[in-house]
């Protein structure tokens, strides 16, 4: 789901370099574009600066000596704004914002104590999703085909994603400290591509991937107090990858948001099953009182 998660699934058979040669040698054709949107929900956007992936397009800024010295954050739930979200189902919606909630609570617990919404911290996150294209299923189900037909020939031959029906993702996010002053800020946009992004038969398909991809670098963000790109990749810690093969999450809080579907979720993914079907979504109320009482123990 996440960048994490990538290098542990090993789903990269080409380079990001030569992915990025590759998107242009083909005029973007095999990468779907994203804009770069603002909302107007963020405190400011005046000292955003460019910082682009690879991949992801994204303006931001961060007060890096502030955020380094902050070790409580707390993780308001990530929204739609307006009525992007209906491009998707309502379930779908709720399965994309807890997918962003949950990879970052994972993605912050490397270095920070996460606590629970209602409880102060030194910074507080608010994520919006202010643009959604959902996935063509009718397309990713022939992605899937064509991707098969070589193998029951006993050809061993990646075949990329068709370059149609792809979706793509553009998040707005910020941390601001306890008297409501804003450290950090990212408008953050990618498409899905026919290279590492699996086709999944579902409108949320890529939405549901590319969530987990933003949290990563937001999470790098805060994390570092550096923006994530044009870095070497960080080696997750042990917990961070046990949680993201659907193990127990480092920090308790996390559990409220559910268990990755790890290596079920892997298996679902290669197959182009919907996430839908695979992800149990976030625990109920019950579950998250109980959790964040053992949380406080």
């Amino acid at each position: 789901m996440v960048d994490i998660e990538r290098l542990v699934r090993s789903r990269r058979s080409l380079s990001l370099s030569h992915l990025a040669g590759l998107c242009a040698a083909l005029g973007l054709a095999g990468c779907a574009s994203a804009p770069i949107t603002q909302s107007g929900a963020l405190k400011s956007y005046q000292s955003l600066a460019e910082s682009n992936g690879v991949l992801a397009k994204s303006v931001l800024n961060v007060n890096k000596d502030n955020v380094l010295a902050a070790s409580t954050v707390r993780i308001m739930p990530t929204t739609f704004a307006g009525d992007v979200g209906s491009v998707l189902s309502e379930p779908q919606q709720r399965l994309v914002t807890n997918a962003v909630d949950r990879a970052l609570c994972l993605n912050l617990s490397e270095r920070f104590i996460v606590v629970a919404p209602n409880e102060r911290a030194d910074l507080a996150t608010r994520t919006f999703i202010t643009q959604a294209a959902a996935t063509d299923p009718v397309a990713a189900g022939a992605s899937k085909v064509v991707s098969a037909v070589p193998g029951a020939l006993g050809v061993p031959v990646p075949v990329p994603r068709l370059p149609i029906g792809l979706g793509s993702l553009t998040i707005e996010a910020e941390a601001v400290d306890r008297r409501g002053r804003q450290q950090a800020a990212m408008v953050w946009a990618r498409g899905a591509n026919s290279f590492t992004n699996s086709p999944v038969i579902s409108q949320a398909g890529d939405a549901y991937d590319l969530a987990g991809s933003f949290s990563a670098d937001f999470g790098q963000l805060l994390v570092t107090g550096e923006t994530p790109f044009g870095k070497p990749p960080k080696i997750p810690s042990i917990e961070r990858i046990g949680a993201a093969l659907g193990g127990k999450p480092k920090n308790p809080v996390c559990e409220a948001y559910g268990r990755d579907p790890g290596l079920i979720g892997m298996v679902a993914n290669r197959l182009g099953a919907p996430p839908e079907w695979v992800d149990k979504g976030a625990v109920t109320q019950d579950a998250q009182a109980s959790t964040q009482m053992a949380a406080k123990r």
